[in-house]
């Protein structure tokens, strides 16, 4: 059976949806596996999103370890995190730090043996130690190679550019941040008919405003802003259930952080595109 570990910090009612409809497909059989454990970075009374989290994912029968970030070696953690606020970047000490965090967590999950996993509102960055454990991966709202950092700045990049078209993906976890090979992706457009409206709009606001103008007056609201968001959002859920049912499926598999298609090496990941626009 293909097992999948959970990670996730449980902060918001999102973690616990994107959960259930994995778990769900699971139990319809269409995801052909089982989810062992969820790891989540907090304890019970910490925050009471994470203990909503926590709760819902025992409700499931499933395995529950947590970890609070906050309460492991608390001394060094706030001497790390003052320390990289300093110099402006992670500081040595952030590093060990991280490092001793992540050797307990695989302490943790020595009883268990995931074959991939699912960082699903994980708020952590993984030690060099815990990617070379693991196959780990995550979503990212760009396609392989796209523009990086959140998806927001994300979609102003997109904005800026006139792209055409963008997508989601999911990608495996380096040391490096956000910067890990592409597994899968889709791709849908955001220069049709019915968008062409919001950037004839946006093309007017540039000619009197800088970009910078428009984040600060309208942010989120902006209506390109939003119809990009509303396209990639509407696909990201799939996108996870169809990677995870490909993993499962053995459609492709993970070696030496590269992506292998029938026996060939997928620089770009695994196209999902016609299986995520069939699902919508």
């Amino acid at each position: 059976m293909f097992k999948i570990g959970w990670f996730s910090s449980g902060r918001d009612d999102a973690a616990i949806e994107l959960l259930r409809v994995v778990f769900d497909e699971i139990k319809k059989d269409t995801i052909k596996g089982q989810i062992p454990f969820v790891f989540v970075t907090r304890n019970i009374g910490e925050k009471k999103e994470s203990d909503k989290f926590i709760n819902f994912a025992r409700s499931l029968g499933l395995d529950v370890l947590c970890l609070s970030h906050r309460n492991f070696k608390p001394e060094l953690r706030k001497y790390a995190l003052k320390e990289s606020k300093k110099l402006d970047h992670d500081s040595p000490s952030l590093l060990q730090w991280r490092k001793e965090y992540d050797m307990k967590v695989i302490s943790l999950l020595s009883d268990y043996d995931p074959d991939i996993i699912v960082l699903a509102g994980y708020m952590l960055i993984a030690s060099p130690e815990m990617c070379l454990k693991y196959n780990m991966i995550n979503l990212h709202p760009a396609l392989p190679g796209g523009p990086k950092g959140t998806w927001q700045e994300v979609i102003w990049e997109l904005m800026e550019e006139h792209a055409n078209i963008t997508g989601v993906m999911m990608h495996l976890i380096t040391p490096e941040l956000d910067a890990g090979p592409p597994v899968t992706y889709c791709q849908f457009s955001i220069s049709d008919l019915k968008i062409q409206p919001l950037w004839n709009q946006w093309d007017e606001k540039r000619k009197s405003k800088s970009l910078e103008e428009i984040r600060e007056s309208e942010g989120e609201s902006e209506p390109l802003f939003k119809e990009i968001r509303r396209r990639g959002l509407m696909r990201e859920f799939p996108l996870i259930v169809a990677t995870l049912k490909a993993a499962a499926d053995k459609d492709f598999y993970i070696e030496s952080g590269k992506v292998i298609v029938n026996g060939v090496k997928l620089e770009k990941g695994f196209n999902l595109t016609e299986e995520i626009e069939k699902a919508l």
